[in-house]
C-alpha cells in the first residue's frame, strides 16, 4: 500500500495553485503593464529563496469520481525569503484571482501575515494589489450558521498595530489598492508606489452613489494625491524601483526592535571635507541654498553615490526626512528645505517630523538634524490646521527620544519650533552663518522699533541699522563663548566631527541591550 496517490495530488494542487488565476486573467494582468504577484516576489526577494506559507490553501475542485480536476487557491501569497541575505517575510495580493478582493483563504493568509513576522521577529514587506471585502462578504455559503466572529475573538486588527512596534514594515502600493489592503499599505514605516497605483478608501463608483463626485481612481487617489497627503511616502517609476526602494530602506534598519542597525563596510574617507561647505550658504541670508546638497555632502558616499536615501519628500515640504550613514553607521536625518515656507514648521512638517522622530527611535537609529528652522508657519491657514498643536507634538517627541542626537546648526533657528531639532542631551555643532533668537531679525525689527523707525528721517536706513546691530548679537559666535553650543565649525569639518561624536555616542547607548521604544501620551 502506498500513499502516492494523495502525493500526486499534492504536487497536482501546487501545479494549479501557481496557476493563480487562470492565463487569461494573468495575460490580462500583463497587458495592463503589471506584474504577477508571484512575480513581484521572485523580483523582490534572492534568487530560489521564496519559502511558501500556505500554498495548499484555496477551494477544490472534484468531478463526479472524486478526483480532483481544479483548484482556486487563496488570492494572497504569503512566505518566507532572503533579501540580500537577510530573512525577510513576504506578501500580497493575487489580483488575478477575483481582482484581489478576499476570498476565505485568501483573507486568513492577509491576516496570518503579521502574526508571522511577530511571532520570527522579521521585517516585513507587503505588495498590495487589491481591494477590501464585498457587499456579499468572503463567505461561500450564505445560509451557514454561525456567521461572523465570537465576541471572545481577538481583532485581527492587533497583529497590524503592534508590528510597527518591534519590526520594520515596507509597503508598495503597485495597481489600484482599496479598502482592507490599503488600511494595511499604510501601517507600514515605509511605503511606495508606482506611477499607475492608486490607493482608496472606497473605489469610484461607491464615491459616486455615496456623494455624487464622479471620479476616476487616480483622480481619488493617485501619485499626485497621495504623495503630498501624506499616505505614501515615495513614488516608484516602476515595480523593480518600487522593489529597490524596499531593498534600500530596510538595508538601514535591523531585523527587529530587539537589534541594533547593521554596519555596513565603507570606503568613504571619514576626513572627507567637502570645499563646497564653505560657500554653500549665501551671506546674504534672504537667498535660498539648497540643504539636500549639504546632506549629500556630509554622509557617506559610495561609487560617487551618496546614501542619503529621502523619505515623503512631497509631504510637509518644509522638513527633509531620510536615512543615510556616516562611516558605515545608519542615522536618521532631517534638515529644514527653505525653498517651502523658508523652511518653517507647518503642521503637516510637524506630524512628518514626529512619525521620523518615533520611527528612529523604534529601531535605534540616531539622529543628525541640519537646522535652518524659521519657526512656525504663520498665518489663518496655518492656525485653522493647528500647527501649534502638531508642532508641540513634534517637539514632545524629539524631546522623548532616547536615541543619540547631533544638531548641526546651519542658518536660522529662531522660535518655539527651533525646539524641534535639538533633542534632549543633544551634540550641537554651529556654522558661521548660525542666527538664534526669539524672531528672525528682518521681521522682529519691525514689529519691535516701529515707532522708532517710522519717526526716523530715513525710515529705511534706520531699519537697517537695527537690523545690522541685532544680527550681530544672534551671532554664533558669542553663543560659542558660552558653551550654548559644543563648537562653532568650519563647515568643511561637519563629516569628521559628526563622525567623532557618533562613535562615541554609540558607545554609549550600546552599553544597553535594545528593546521596543514606548512613549507617553502628546499634545
Amino acid at each position: 500500500m502506498s500513499w502516492q496517490d494523495q502525493i500526486d495530488e499534492i504536487h497536482q494542487r501546487r501545479a494549479l495553485a501557481k496557476q493563480q488565476g487562470g492565463a487569461e486573467a494573468v495575460d490580462k494582468h500583463h497587458a495592463k503593464g503589471r506584474l504577477t504577484i508571484r512575480e513581484r516576489i521572485d523580483g523582490l526577494l534572492d534568487d530560489n529563496s521564496f519559502d511558501e506559507v500556505g500554498e495548499g490553501a484555496g477551494v477544490p475542485e472534484y468531478d463526479e469520481n472524486g478526483k480532483l480536476k481544479d483548484f482556486q487557491p487563496a488570492n494572497f501569497i504569503l512566505g518566507f525569503g532572503q533579501l540580500d541575505g537577510r530573512k525577510v517575510i513576504v506578501g500580497g495580493e493575487d489580483f488575478t484571482v477575483k481582482g484581489g478582493s478576499p476570498n476565505p483563504a485568501g483573507l486568513r493568509k492577509s491576516v496570518y501575515t503579521e502574526e508571522l513576522a511577530l511571532q520570527y521577529k522579521m521585517p516585513l514587506i507587503r505588495l498590495h494589489e487589491g481591494g477590501g471585502g464585498s457587499v456579499g462578504g468572503t463567505g461561500q455559503d450564505k445560509k451557514r450558521r454561525p456567521l461572523g466572529e465570537p465576541v471572545f475573538s481577538t481583532s485581527r486588527f492587533v497583529p497590524l498595530a503592534k508590528t510597527l512596534g518591534v519590526v520594520p514594515v515596507a509597503t508598495a502600493a503597485l495597481g489600484p489598492v482599496a479598502g482592507l489592503p490599503a488600511a494595511r499599505l499604510v501601517a507600514s514605516h515605509f511605503s511606495v508606489m508606482t506611477e499607475n497605483a492608486a490607493v482608496l478608501i472606497a473605489g469610484p463608483q461607491v464615491v459616486k452613489r455615496a456623494l455624487g463626485h464622479d471620479m476616476t481612481k487616480e483622480e481619488l487617489g493617485g501619485p499626485a494625491v497621495h504623495l503630498k497627503s501624506g499616505a505614501i511616502d515615495n513614488l516608484a517609476v516602476d515595480e523593480q524601483d518600487a522593489f529597490d526602494q524596499i531593498r534600500q530602506f530596510l538595508s538601514y534598519l535591523p531585523d527587529n526592535a530587539w537589534a541594533f542597525p547593521p554596519h555596513l563596510s565603507n570606503d568613504d574617507k571619514i576626513d572627507r571635507c567637502d570645499d563646497t561647505l564653505a560657500s554653500i550658504v549665501p551671506t546674504n541670508r534672504r537667498q535660498p541654498f539648497q540643504m539636500r546638497k549639504i546632506i549629500n555632502a556630509v554622509v557617506d558616499q559610495q561609487n560617487g553615490d551618496s546614501s542619503f536615501f529621502e523619505m515623503g519628500r512631497k509631504y510637509g515640504p518644509s522638513l527633509i526626512t531620510g536615512l543615510a550613514r556616516l562611516n558605515g553607521h545608519a542615522v536618521g536625518v532631517i534638515g529644514n528645505d527653505c525653498m517651502f515656507y523658508a523652511g518653517a514648521m507647518t503642521a503637516s512638517a510637524a506630524q512628518k517630523l514626529r512619525r521620523f522622530a518615533d520611527f528612529c527611535n523604534s529601531f535605534h537609529l540616531p539622529i543628525v538634524s541640519f537646522v535652518d528652522e524659521p519657526g512656525f508657519m504663520i498665518g489663518p491657514d496655518s492656525e485653522m490646521a493647528g500647527t501649534i498643536r502638531h508642532g508641540t507634538a513634534a517637539i514632545s517627541a524629539v524631546l522623548q527620544s532616547r536615541v543619540p542626537w547631533a544638531s548641526v546648526q546651519v542658518l536660522k533657528a529662531f522660535g518655539v519650533a527651533a525646539q524641534a531639532h535639538f533633542g534632549l542631551e543633544s551634540y550641537i555643532l554651529s556654522w558661521p552663518s548660525a542666527a538664534s533668537g526669539a524672531l528672525p531679525v528682518e521681521g522682529g525689527v519691525a514689529v519691535a522699533f516701529g515707532r522708532e523707525i517710522a519717526a526716523a528721517d530715513d525710515p529705511e536706513a534706520r531699519q537697517k541699522e537695527l537690523e545690522d546691530m541685532l544680527a550681530a548679537s544672534q551671532s554664533p559666535f558669542p553663543r560659542a563663548e558660552g558653551l550654548s553650543v559644543h563648537e562653532i565649525i568650519d563647515p568643511r569639518e561637519t563629516r569628521p566631527k559628526l563622525i567623532a561624536w557618533l562613535e562615541n555616542a554609540q558607545h554609549a547607548y550600546r552599553t544597553t541591550a535594545p528593546e521596543p521604544y514606548l512613549t507617553t501620551m502628546r499634545p
